[in-house]
């Protein structure tokens, strides 16, 4: 597992945040580069005016700094990713708490899942965060909550053109994954790594996004999964209550 290092650079940490914020959120101001960072204003212009330089940001006419050329184009997600960080951080923060392991928010973007922030837990041995990262969707817990959560059809026509990709056996762990009501990932995207992970539908029933909780595969007993999954599908139904009232 990828632990923070035990000397971080923060400008640096911060700017590749920033990047990631720009990529896959959008444009901010100033101000809310600032906000989200936990830094000054006079930091975050900084750190912006240096992304801007290099040609990973640029800025507009109305003073709103945007993702530049350097930065890959990303698949974008149709789930309203501001809104569930806001609305999911307090319900992260409580099951992490309660479980105490990390917890991630993960939404889907094309075939890949997008994890959009973590609660991350304070053992010694933990999993870190994990925001801003990308991962194939068929291998994450999220991810193939998500999928087995989605009509079929649309799962076909997401894959059907991938050739590393065996729709006859995504098909078929999709379907135990619906039959269960949560993914697992058993250490299919790191070695020592193992998540549960289940989906988060809007008012119409449809998945936008999925919560999980990793661990080191070391504390992983499968005896304990069914405590794990109630807790996770509560934090999932908090989560669908509150964005109900936005």
């Amino acid at each position: 597992m990828k632990n923070k290092p035990p000397y971080p650079i923060a400008s640096v940490d911060h700017a590749l945040h920033l990047a990631t914020l720009l990529q896959q959120e959008g444009p901010l101001r100033v101000s809310e580069a600032a906000d989200r960072l936990g830094v000054s204003p006079s930091t975050a212009h900084r750190l912006l005016s240096m992304l801007v330089y290099r040609g990973f940001a640029e800025q507009r006419p109305d003073r709103y700094y945007e993702a530049g050329d350097v930065l890959r184009p990303a698949a974008a997600s149709r789930a309203p990713v501001a809104l569930l960080r806001e609305v999911a951080v307090p319900h992260l923060n409580a099951l992490m708490t309660a479980v105490q392991e990390s917890v991630n928010l993960v939404v889907l973007a094309g075939t890949e899942a997008r994890f959009v922030t973590t609660a991350e837990c304070t053992q010694t041995l933990r999993v870190g965060s994990r925001a801003g990262r990308t991962l194939p969707a068929r291998l994450t817990s999220c991810g193939k909550a998500i999928l087995a959560a989605m009509p079929p059809d649309d799962v076909t026509a997401l894959y059907e053109d991938a050739d590393d990709v065996e729709l006859a056996s995504l098909r078929r762990e999709l379907t135990l994954v619906r039959k269960r009501g949560f993914a697992i990932n058993d250490q299919s995207t790191e070695a020592g790594l193992v998540a549960l992970g289940v989906a988060i539908r809007d008012a119409k029933g449809c998945p936008i996004a999925g919560v999980a909780i990793a661990m080191p595969s070391i504390r992983f007993h499968r005896d304990r999964i069914p405590g794990w999954i109630r807790a996770l599908a509560g934090c999932a139904a908090d989560i669908e209550h509150d964005l109900e009232l936005q």
